[in-house]
């Protein structure tokens, strides 16, 4: 109960502190890019996705800025553990997609404990191709559904 107390004070205090004006650094980062605070993931806010390359599982340069806040956010807040889920289009065998998706996962995963995030806050999972954002089965989509998002747990 005093959890649910506490997170609900904590998604209070952040839908507070954000802006909805053009010049909210939140709304501009990848990720969801509305800027607005989803209460049962504060993370949303600033961006809770992160997208890769065909095939790859490098974080790329326009990633950092999203795991960047992921990482500064976490820090401020050392009791909250997180899942980073890493997803694949719908391409290739469902056992390449669960893999690459694990390597993605841990990608976004190393990538927030090089900032100082402590590993046992952070758990990952791989959905392969199961859980596309996107539908269709087109290049946007793919680019879409290529990607880890991270969220709290």
């Amino acid at each position: 109960m005093y959890s649910k107390i506490l997170g609900a004070f904590l998604a209070v205090s952040l839908l507070a502190a954000c802006s909805s004006s053009s010049d909210n650094p939140a709304s501009a980062r990848s990720g969801t890019g509305t800027g607005a605070v989803d209460a049962r993931d504060p993370l949303a806010a600033g961006g809770d996705k992160i997208f890769f390359d065909l095939d790859r599982s490098v974080v790329r340069d326009d990633a950092r800025a999203t795991l960047d806040f992921q990482a500064g956010w976490l820090n401020q807040n050392k009791t909250v553990n997180v899942v980073v889920a890493g997803n694949s289009d719908e391409r290739g065998t469902q056992e390449y997609n669960i893999a690459l998706g694990n390597r993605r996962a841990f990608a976004a995963a190393s990538y927030l404990t090089a900032k100082g995030v402590s590993a046992n806050r952070i758990s990952t999972v791989s959905y392969g191709k199961d859980r596309p954002i996107a539908p269709g089965s087109n290049e946007q989509a793919w680019a879409q559904n290529r990607n880890a998002i991270t969220s709290v747990r």
